[in-house]
């Protein structure tokens, strides 16, 4: 007893001890080693971060390549991906310094009016793009894909369809968008079919074969594509890599156990449309938090709804006011216009569960772009990528890889790294 009494009176009495001297010191030189303290901090938080910050590793050149199915019912040779992040990083190296657009890019801009350089993509191939992210989905994969492949075909249909299969779709748009694409090309046709990029996060079943037979089944020859990373990156890093390499007009990502009705898609792009700015940026991301109070929330167990409260509480302190506004960042259904990726793509480096806060905060700090009014003219700056939170359809799917409180611990650890390492310039908005 008397050894656990003086164990507990050491460090007291060093307190005590500090204390005393303190309090003979003069009051700057107080300040002084308060500061230098502060100062010591922030460098070993610096260094710390630098040390624990994740850093995604290069893509290896297997994972630029992908493989579908041949119409005679074959497995194709490995082909290589279109890749617009490739092409876009090197016309950024060349690039000696951001600059500002040109008059000719708006040809209504007022005289002295700087509109700030908001970056370029290729155009577009397809319409739409689907990522699908699967480690060992061989058993639910096939439903999500029906669902899939049935709205985007009545949607979109397929390269090569008929002109009078083309006119039935319903491609419209609900507004007037995509301002420039729409005058500067009217006499070229808008793209139309989609494309599905299955990222094999390194599944060691039978995802991939099961995800090529649906190919056949479907006639789905060179629509779906397989692409195959050598090791497990986690869900972000499958989801970006996708990202990198899709070539429609808008991509959006979807998990591959189906808990979002896929159908609900429709509703993310007038979200998109709802919030695009001028330079054809925007983002919506499917919303579960209308359901809180329902059924499904509430037959969950107290443990995995306190921690979602709890995740979300620590979001709203840790993360920027319009990220932190957001009620539901992780649902896996999120909208992409292809002109919002080169601002959000290539500074990624979150491979885990949080990956998506990231994608959020990068979007609000996205550089200005251009206000265009009614017709066409610029009337003002606006900072960010504007994101449309849009309820959707969900039910709980049996089979989630993520482990409840292990996993959310993790993600809460992976959340203060993140912020900090943006804060600190450990990430920065550029390329390394």
């Amino acid at each position: 007893m008397a050894s656990i009494y003086t164990l507990f009176a050491i460090p007291r009495n060093l307190l005590r001890l500090l204390y005393d001297a303190a309090s003979e010191l003069p009051p700057y030189i107080l300040l002084l080693a308060f500061i230098q303290i502060i100062g010591l901090g922030l460098g070993i938080l610096f260094v710390g971060l630098h040390l624990l910050a994740p850093k995604p590793r290069a893509p290896l050149p297997s994972e630029k390549t992908y493989i579908t199915t041949n119409p005679d019912g074959t497995t194709s040779s490995p082909r290589q991906l279109s890749c617009w992040y490739d092409r876009w990083r090197a016309e950024h190296h060349r690039a000696a310094a951001p600059s500002e657009l040109s008059s000719s890019s708006y040809p209504t801009i007022p005289a002295g009016f700087p509109v700030p350089d908001t970056g370029n993509i290729e155009p577009a191939e397809v319409a739409m793009s689907v990522v699908v992210p699967a480690y060992n989905e061989e058993d639910r994969i096939i439903p999500t894909l029906e669902e899939m492949v049935e709205y985007l075909d009545k949607r979109f249909g397929r390269p090569g369809d008929s002109a009078a299969k083309a006119k039935k779709r319903d491609g419209s748009r609900h507004r007037l968008v995509f301002k420039n694409d729409l005058t500067a090309t009217a006499d070229k046709s808008a793209p139309s079919g989609y494309e599905i990029i299955i990222v094999n996060d390194g599944s060691k079943d039978r995802t991939v074969e099961v995800a090529l037979e649906f190919s056949r089944q479907h006639g789905l020859h060179d629509i779906l594509r397989v692409v195959t990373l050598v090791k497990n990156r986690g869900k972000g890093g499958g989801v970006t890599h996708g990202l990198r390499h899709v070539r429609g007009e808008y991509a959006v990502f979807a998990d591959a156990d189906g808990a979002s009705r896929f159908s609900d898609l429709g509703k993310l792009i007038e979200g998109c449309e709802d919030v695009v700015d001028g330079s054809n940026r925007g983002v919506a991301i499917g919303s579960r938090a209308h359901l809180v109070g329902s059924e499904v929330v509430v037959k969950r167990s107290a443990i995995r709804n306190f921690l979602m409260r709890s995740f979300h509480f620590v979001l709203m302190i840790l993360t920027p006011p319009a990220t932190s506004r957001i009620r539901d960042t992780q649902c896996g259904f999120k909208l992409f216009s292809r002109a919002s990726l080169p601002h959000i793509i290539p500074y990624m480096h979150s491979e885990g569960w949080i990956f998506d806060i990231e994608m959020l905060m990068l979007a609000e700090s996205a550089p200005a772009t251009p206000v265009l009014s009614s017709d066409g003219s610029v009337i003002g700056t606006s900072y960010g990528i504007k994101v449309a939170e849009v309820p959707i359809i969900w039910h709980e799917v049996d089979g989630s890889k993520m482990n409840l409180v292990q996993d959310s611990i993790k993600m809460a650890i992976g959340l203060a790294v993140l912020r900090a390492s943006w804060m600190m310039g450990v990430y920065r908005r550029r390329l390394t």
